[in-house]
């Protein structure tokens, strides 16, 4: 007879209602590094849509600043620990 196995519930992460962007009227742009940042992790990944609230459209845009940033080295591709 097998044991009947459960599965936890999916943590819930609290998601922003807006996106930050669009509620401030501003697109992402490279050399804005302070408001890049509050979408990195502190191992420099670029962190998900569905975790920090923003449209697909500012999502695409940001991803592309952030790339770009790195590029030209106004920001890590990853922190050194």
């Amino acid at each position: 007879m097998k044991k009947k196995q459960f599965k936890r519930p999916a943590r819930k992460i609290s998601v922003p209602k807006e996106c930050y962007f669009c509620k401030e009227e501003k697109e992402p742009w490279y050399s804005d590094v302070a408001s890049l940042q509050k979408f990195v992790t502190d191992r420099g990944k670029i962190v998900g849509r569905l975790r920090n609230g923003l449209c697909a459209r500012h999502q695409r845009r940001l991803t592309f600043a952030i790339k770009h940033a790195r590029i030209i080295a106004l920001m890590p591709y990853t922190q050194r620990d």
